[in-house]
């Protein structure tokens, strides 16, 4: 065997071992990524983040809070992560959706509104162990309360009085107890309610076209009104005009009870006369009745 062919075997040993160690390698590499994978998908190892807490069921049964932040672990199988519950401000919309919902006010009304409640998590205890599905039951209980005090309320009311409506319906969602003699909705599901604000009251399409009708003809109607108004005032001014010249003619003329026949007699003449003198075509004769 010759040198040349000496090295040539020895540089292929060395290359079949050099790419066995980087199989080995990138094996092992790909094993350990894929069991962190597997522990961080499986939740045993988690993360409790900043404004975060995590309610985690152990194997007793017993549900606890976690809140410490930063990277956690927990026995697979054996522990179960029931539910991550955020501290900071929270919004909840009416009918879970931002968009109007229709209610019925007093009387029978349709009438579409959406509404936003604000509020935070103070006592994890009460809200993720006492309560199940608490997001669920609060959107229930918050939905119920602001339709029982809207469906109290009148119409215009509703539409016109929207301030006194808001802070009514804010103290009854903080202060007043869900059913007599039982707790308020912030003592249930251990919250503080921040804020209450209703985004949008107004009419459904067909009440909105009744209204402006409606106000169509109280606009007519009360043109009318003025008009006729007008005209009376002015028949007024004219009998007091007309009395008034009556009077003074017969102040001139010292003119007695008795002569006011003839007096009205000779007014009906004169206003006959000025009516002949303005049309005279087709009548060519005019009688005056004899008076005193």
């Amino acid at each position: 065997m010759t040198e040349e062919t000496s090295s040539s075997l020895l540089h292929r040993a060395r290359l079949k071992a050099l790419f066995k160690r980087g199989l080995v390698t990138v094996m092992i590499v790909l094993l350990v990524y894929s069991s962190v994978a597997l522990l961080y998908a499986s939740k045993t190892i988690y993360k409790v983040r900043r404004n975060y807490a995590v309610i985690l069921e152990t194997l007793s049964g017993e549900r606890v809070a976690i809140t410490r932040v930063g990277w956690h672990i927990r026995l697979p199988l054996f522990t179960r992560l029931e539910l991550e519950v955020p501290l900071m401000n929270q919004e909840l919309h009416l009918g879970s959706s931002d968009q109007p919902q229709r209610i019925m006010s007093q009387g029978n009304v349709a009438l579409w509104t959406s509404a936003m409640l604000t509020y935070r998590i103070d006592d994890l205890d009460r809200w993720g162990i006492e309560n199940r599905s608490p997001q669920t039951l609060l959107q229930n209980d918050f939905d119920g309360i602001v339709k029982d005090v809207m469906q109290s309320e009148t119409i215009n009311e509703l539409v016109s009085d929207r301030v006194r409506i808001k802070e009514d319906i804010y103290l009854t969602l903080k202060d007043h107890p869900l059913n007599r003699g039982g707790p308020t909705l912030e003592e249930k599901y251990g919250i503080r309610i921040v804020s209450f604000v209703l985004r949008d009251t107004r009419y459904g399409e067909k009440l909105a076209e009744a209204s402006e009708e409606k106000k169509r003809r109280e606009l007519i109607a009360e043109a009318e009104n003025y008009a006729a108004d007008l005209e009376a005032s002015r028949t007024r001014k004219l009998y007091a005009a007309y009395s008034e010249s009556i009077n003074s003619l017969r102040g001139t003329l010292k003119l007695g009870n008795r002569e006011t026949p003839a007096l009205f007699d000779f007014l009906n003449q004169q206003k006959w006369a000025a009516a002949y003198q303005k049309n005279q075509q087709g009548q060519n004769t005019f009688v005056l009745n004899n008076t005193n």
